[in-house]
């Protein structure tokens, strides 16, 4: 089953889809570049994929199917099995009696049906689909996932040999250690990993109780109970994460941090751990960080308009400093890696100090705090000067010495990065002063501050409304009305002549792609632009309420403001920005 070039010229020309010349063209290159004829028309453009696929299954006299909408039951899924659907882009979707429909990529491949034939003892019918739709049918095997994780949970448990409690007796590191190699406990707590990546889960919680085990994962910000697991399973668990991360087995009393890896086809995550002693047992709490995700730029994390413009004009500035505020989990190392990307050049000599490494930057010098050995932030970083650095990034200025060096750092012609824990931007001011930096030094050295939230982002389907008299008035107490009506004007998100009446703002609506209405997150943010007046009023030691004004005056626009500005473009939606900013 073959579509031969000379048959897809003749159906292409009698269609009009292309002229004799374009097919020519096409050929010659497909000989120099070694590849299909097919394959070169859908990249220059010349005919849509799924065109020529449907083209394909007529000249060969395969049906053709799409099922990028299409849900496949598990059972009929399971037919082929996932290593083979995946490498050979073969998919069962449907099965009727002796007859089971697959859909494939490559109509050549008749090995692979010859196998699925004999594996199954079933009549295959092939069909002919697109990349897109393999794709939508292998992202169900993981869904299946779902279905079974109830019942590995229930019967792996069962297997589970209780340990007896021995009153002030802890327990022998050998027999933890024989725990966590347990076949039960492995698959318990690799099915756990498994599925908070399908949830694209940043956090998994394991909390013990008196009774039970409660699981949650953080999803998009927000923690969700995903289950709860017999008490049973606890010590287990724990073990077997001690194990992975090369903690202390028989070490029940103090805290404890580690880091392991897990690597699948599809993804590869390091995985931060950190062991809490709790009432009832070990709290554990696992941070999943892809290695296999790019950083993103400035605007896809959601920086616009003036805002983007005093960022990447103070990027380019070779000495000064840049802060990113904000609470935990609010992504300001993210964004300090964006940051990193655009200045990441061959010629210039970018080196960190962090606690943890949370991405692996190529042609960056990063270094790990390690305070068992003394390197802290402050020991780290008057290493890094030391190392001839053009650009520095501290991971977080938590004491007065880190603080010092990284002001000095400034001062003596780098570029200094890093983040600390205030609010809002103007808040950076006093908490440095507190930290006893000097006033002067502050105003001489600062560039920018750059406060951020995390907001969900709203599905494609979403519902339009208009604010009430109420809901204004509600808003009113958070923000200034007007000043966000003129935004959206300046930002051209509404017409000159709009109210904020007639505004219209979006809801999430929930699907079953989306079940809450939300998928993924981005930034709200507020630049303050260290300018000259705001030097004068940080020397004068001015309140931060003073300098926010001030900021105000000058056009800074407020994180509200920029979420009810990407809430009227229907990013998120109003509710969500109200509930990062009242937190």
């Amino acid at each position: 089953m073959r579509v031969e070039p000379q048959q897809l010229k003749a159906f292409l020309l009698d269609a009009g889809l292309v002229t004799e010349k374009q097919f020519s063209e096409t050929q010659k290159k497909a000989k120099e570049q070694k590849k299909k004829v097919s394959d070169v028309l859908v990249a220059e453009g010349l005919i849509k994929q799924e065109e020529l696929i449907k083209l394909e299954a007529y000249i060969l006299g395969i049906p053709f199917v799409n099922l990028e909408k299409e849900s496949v039951s598990p059972k009929v899924l399971k037919t082929i099995p996932e290593p083979i659907a995946r490498s050979h882009n073969i998919v069962a979707f449907r099965k009727s009696g002796n007859n089971l429909e697959v859909a494939m990529l490559d109509p050549e491949d008749l090995r692979t049906i010859e196998f699925i034939k004999k594996t199954t003892n079933l009549k295959i019918l092939p069909r002919l689909t697109t990349p897109s739709s393999v794709k939508n049918v292998l992202r169900q095997y993981q869904k299946t996932l779902e279905a079974e994780f109830g019942e590995i949970i229930k019967k792996e448990a069962g297997e589970i040999k209780p340990i007896k409690d021995k009153e002030e007796e802890v327990e022998e590191k050998a027999d933890l250690k024989k725990i966590a190699e347990e076949l039960p406990i492995i698959r318990i707590v690799d099915t756990l990993l498994k599925h908070a990546v399908l949830q694209r889960a940043s956090d998994i919680h394991v909390e013990p109780t008196e009774k039970e085990v409660l699981v949650r994962y953080r999803i998009d910000g927000i923690l969700r109970e995903a289950m709860t697991l017999p008490k049973i399973t606890t010590s287990g668990i724990v073990a077997r994460i001690k194990v992975l991360s090369n903690l202390k087995l028989d070490e029940h009393r103090l805290p404890q941090d580690g880091r392991f890896k897990i690597e699948a086809e599809d993804y590869k995550y390091s995985i931060r751990v950190s062991i809490l002693p709790v009432f009832d047992g070990e709290k554990v709490v696992m941070r999943l960080l892809s290695e296999t995700s790019k950083a993103f730029t400035l605007e896809q994390l959601g920086l616009i308009g003036e805002s983007l413009e005093i960022v990447q004009d103070n990027l380019r500035k070779p000495v000064g400093m840049i802060l990113v505020t904000g609470p935990t989990g609010s992504g300001k190392t993210t964004t300090l890696y964006s940051m990193m990307e655009i200045l990441n050049d061959p010629g210039i000599n970018i080196s960190t100090v962090e606690d943890p490494i949370e991405y692996r930057m190529p042609r960056i010098n990063q270094s790990q705090v390690k305070p068992k050995i003394g390197l802290t932030f402050a020991s780290g970083l008057r290493s890094l000067l030391r190392q001839d650095p053009d650009i520095i990034m501290v991971g977080e200025i938590r004491d007065n010495e880190t603080a010092g060096l990284a002001i000095n750092a400034s001062l003596t012609g780098h570029l200094v990065l890093s983040t600390l824990h205030t609010n809002y931007a103007a808040g950076s001011i006093p908490r440095l002063i507190d930290m006893k930096v000097e006033p002067f030094l502050i105003s001489s050295t600062l560039n920018c501050i750059l406060a951020q939230r995390l907001v969900r982002r709203l599905c494609k389907e979403s519902e339009k409304y208009t604010l009430s008299e109420s809901e204004l008035k509600e808003i009113a107490k958070f923000c200034d009305l007007e000043k966000v009506l003129d935004i959206l004007k300046k930002e051209k998100v509404v017409t000159k002549r709009a109210t904020l009446k007639n505004v219209p703002f979006y809801r999430p609506k929930v699907s079953k792609e989306c079940p809450d209405g939300y998928k993924g997150r981005i930034g709200i943010f507020e630049v303050l632009s260290v300018t000259e007046t705001i030097k004068d009023m940080i020397i004068k030691q001015a309140t931060s309420d003073q300098i926010h004004q001030q900021a105000r005056k000058e056009g800074m626009k407020t994180m509200i403001e920029d979420g009810f500005t990407k809430a009227a473009q229907g990013i998120t939606s109003v509710e969500e920005v109200l509930r990062v900013i009242a937190e």
